[in-house]
């Protein structure tokens, strides 16, 4: 089944006195959330089916049996070794940002709010990391950071509204990946609490060779495997210059071309943005290079003289070769001033239905799949608004992330039609070599086609969390692994 209406909800709610006093002599009263209101703020995150579910007055999930807010990692681990004791199902909170369903409850599981654990604990500049709680706010902590004069330089479109321990959660990437990387290629250690109460710490250093990383099994397990209460980043100085490049291809042929040959150059152009046709239209009109040149490409190099000035000149032999001319600066600033503004909301508002899917693919196959995906959801329905862009840039291909909107309609055509259209994206990058996913996650959204990218890979994670986790407390039924009995079933159609 699906899951039921918030009236219905409301109509059948219970709330475990018992353990809400339990969790009460751990946290405070205070930090225990009963009230049916205060608890449906968690029972979804910014999943888009679960938009398109409660405008018609229905969850994608269900109710949180209760929400609890920590204050410590000491209060962390009561709470985990409280609910392993009594066989309560758990799932840690950020802030709610997360686009695949990983923070939604399924089987009335306990929320554990993790924002009250919002502090920089240190920032080490002669070793050159900063060590900060798992529920600060992500922009609090970058602010923090530039006024210091550093920057983790993690800089994702959610983070006003996200937290740094949801970016490890999740295997984030931010829009300057291409010069800092995302973020498992930032944390260099962490602590967490494990699914028995225990805690585990993997001390910040240069680099290890001690068997397989602890750390890759944490960042990224969206709470399955335990709850992240602390991390340590990579810190840099704020770069002295920063200067925007905006040019105007002929073809996507030739700005893959030239993003692949920057990049293979071993040039680091902090930010790498190319458009397609109908994105770069958004964006360019009015400026007289993009009518013969529809393409828009954006570039930011960043760092001190003279590498900054040598790596941009680099980069524009490169470009012009392949027909690209420089353009004047406006949509770079557009970009920047509106980088962390989510467009989607406005859209949510107005009835559409409105949905991103990122996905990766190499450079070989990008020119296919995306010729494929384009004519995949247009056949779905041809009346249809799809854009894409290419973000997050590397030697080996790229991040292709995708908009797809369809008009107001109602629950029952739409939603289908939805279905079809995340089938399609999904099976097609999986058919071209790619990754279901690039820095969004996987969720529970993403299920049914994790098994068919990771292989028995996934029977190695399924081994560990049962190992790890004997009773499936720790976030049911997420990253494709087993959800508990009974649990609701969020379907896509």
């Amino acid at each position: 089944m699906t899951g039921l209406t918030i009236a219905a909800a409301r109509t059948s709610d219970a709330v475990d006195a018992a353990l809400a006093g339990a969790l009460a002599a751990i946290v405070g009263a205070e930090h225990v959330l009963t009230e049916f209101e205060a608890r449906r703020a968690y029972a979804h995150d910014r999943l888009p089916f679960a938009n398109f579910r409660e405008r018609f007055g229905k969850l994608a999930g269900v109710m949180p049996r209760l929400a609890v807010r920590p204050g410590s990692a000491a209060e962390v681990e009561a709470i985990v070794k409280l609910a392993r004791r009594e066989k309560v199902e758990l799932i840690p909170f950020g802030n709610g940002s997360g686009v695949l369903g990983g923070a939604i409850p399924l089987h009335h599981e306990v929320m554990v709010d993790l924002r009250r654990l919002d502090r920089i604990v240190s920032i080490n500049p002669h070793d050159a990391m900063v060590t900060v709680e798992a529920g600060m706010n992500g922009a609090v902590f970058e602010k923090a950071l530039n006024e210091a004069g550093f920057t983790t330089g993690h800089l994702p479109q959610s983070i006003e509204i996200s937290t740094v321990g949801g970016w490890a959660a999740c295997r984030g990437g931010g829009q300057a990946s291409s010069r800092y990387g995302k973020i498992e290629d930032m944390v260099l250690g962490l602590k967490a609490v494990l699914p028995d109460g225990s805690p585990l710490e993997i001390r910040p250093v240069a680099r290890r060779s001690v068997g397989p990383s602890v750390r890759d099994l944490l960042v990224g397990s969206e709470g399955a495997f335990g709850i992240i209460t602390e991390l340590t980043l990579r810190l840099w100085r704020l770069p002295a210059e920063e200067r925007g490049m905006v040019v105007a291809f002929p073809s996507l042929d030739a700005a893959w071309e030239a993003a692949r040959r920057i990049m293979q150059a071993e040039l680091r152009p902090t930010v790498v943005r190319i458009y397609d046709a109908v994105e770069s239209a958004d964006r360019t009109e009015g400026l007289e290079q993009f009518k013969s040149s529809p393409i828009l490409a954006i570039l930011v190099f960043s760092g001190a003289e003279p590498v900054v000035g040598a790596e941009q000149e680099a980069a524009r032999r490169i470009i012009e070769s392949l027909g690209g001319t420089l353009a004047p600066d406006g949509p770079f600033h557009h970009w920047k001033d509106n980088r962390y503004v989510a467009y989607s909301q406005k859209w949510q508002a107005a009835g559409y239905y409105n949905d991103t899917v990122e996905v990766t693919g190499n450079w070989s196959a990008i020119p296919g799949m995306y010729t494929a995906m384009a004519a995949a959801v247009r056949a779905i329905y041809p009346q249809i608004h799809f854009g894409a862009h290419w973000s997050h840039v590397y030697p080996e291909g790229a991040c292709q992330y995708m908009t797809i909107r369809l008009p107001p309609m109602d629950e029952a055509e739409a939603l289908p039609l939805h279905a079809r259209l995340w089938e399609a994206l999904q099976t097609l990058v999986l058919a071209h070599g790619g990754s279901i996913a690039h820095h969004h996650g996987v969720g529970l959204f993403r299920n049914p086609w994790i098994k068919a990218e990771l292989g028995t890979a996934h029977e190695v994670l399924q081994s560990i969390k049962d190992a790890l986790d004997p009773d499936n407390l720790m976030n049911p039924g997420k990253l494709g692994l087993r959800p508990a009995a009974g649990a609701v079933d969020v379907r896509h159609g």
